[in-house]
């Protein structure tokens, strides 16, 4: 590892915790705080999930949610600025490996497999590049962002809108996008939109305690509460507050970390040529049906990979390949 990288090899500073595994920081070399959390068993498979964009830290908590198998400890770090982990308006995507390597020496661990979902996907290309072979035991992507170079036809409008203001106008971006955060809250707490979320909550725990508990996925439930970080045993008080909470979280440092990351994955680049990430192999899952994230976008990405392999499934959008988590874990980290 060269450059920033050099600086992992000291000694960390002590944890910061809090009593909620969700909730946890790490103090870094360079004195800025990595918030991350921990879900499943402390003593089952390590898997470094990286969030998607927007997200925070309490995205993972679905990953537990949605499979059956407990032997995984999910550990989620938060991107600069997301949730509890410090801005910094010059970070890039290759400056992230040194991050998690910080973060797994303070746990103890020599050797983890990372997932990247989403807007995760080119940090978790950027640690299978930089880190050391050894340490990953596995990498893959879910339905991953891909770059902009392969050209960007099937993007949503309102994403290029966003991407082009955030490289050319991010002041204006972060306003507009801190008054829509800042009227979302504002119309959270109304009495009327409480009452409509939580009819809302009320409904979905009605229908979800009518559907079977497995789908053809074994691995995987076929029905899934609202939140990633919600329980079918909280109240829908508790329910509310808690996804909220996730909704939430995400801005928890106002949108300037919002915009940065936004110009990183798009116009600015990732900071590393493809063909770099000689880690052996990327695998990648995605929906052809991805309106997000278009086929044609991954396919290139895919190509350009040295050790690559891209599992299309049909059918399947941004927001539908969830329910293969348990076969995709399964492949990743398999059972003993």
């Amino acid at each position: 590892m060269t450059g920033r990288s050099t600086s992992i090899d000291k000694t960390y500073s002590t944890a910061i915790t809090t009593a909620n595994k969700d909730s946890q920081t790490l103090k870094l070399p360079d004195g800025r705080i990595l918030g991350f959390a921990e879900y499943g068993s402390p003593t089952g498979k390590p898997i470094f999930f990286f969030h998607g964009f927007p997200s925070s830290r309490l995205e993972a908590a679905g990953i537990l949610k949605l499979v059956k198998r407990q032997d995984l400890r999910i550990i989620a770090p938060e991107r600069p600025g997301f949730g509890l982990s410090t801005f910094n308006a010059r970070h890039r995507i290759t400056d992230w490996p040194a991050d998690v390597h910080a973060l797994a020496m303070h746990l103890g661990l020599s050797r983890f497999a990372i997932l990247g979902g989403s807007g995760g996907a080119p940090y978790a290309l950027a640690c299978a590049r930089t880190l050391p072979a050894e340490m990953l035991s596995a990498v893959g992507l879910l339905a991953p962002a891909a770059p902009w170079e392969s050209g960007i036809a099937g993007v949503p409008r309102s994403s290029r809108i966003a991407a082009f203001m955030g490289y050319y106008w991010p002041a204006s971006l972060r306003v507009i996008t801190a008054g829509v955060v800042g009227l979302c809250r504002w119309l959270a707490s109304t009495t009327f939109v409480t009452r409509r979320i939580d009819r809302w909550l009320e409904s979905d725990k009605k229908e979800s305690a009518t559907q079977p508990t497995t789908s053809p996925d074994t691995s995987t439930t076929s029905k899934t509460s609202s939140s990633p970080t919600t329980s079918p045993t909280m109240s829908t008080q508790e329910t509310r507050t808690a996804l909220l909470r996730f909704v939430f979280e995400t801005f928890r440092q106002g949108t300037a970390p919002m915009v940065r990351e936004s110009q990183l994955l798009t116009w600015e680049g990732w900071g590393f040529p493809l063909d770099e990430v000689k880690y052996d192999k990327v695998i990648i899952w995605h929906g052809v049906q991805d309106g997000q994230s278009p086929i044609h976008m991954v396919r290139y990405l895919a190509k350009h990979l040295p050790h690559c392999e891209l599992r299309e499934l049909e059918g399947e959008t941004h927001f539908s390949m969830a329910k293969h988590l348990g076969s995709i874990l399964e492949e990743l980290v398999p059972s003993d």
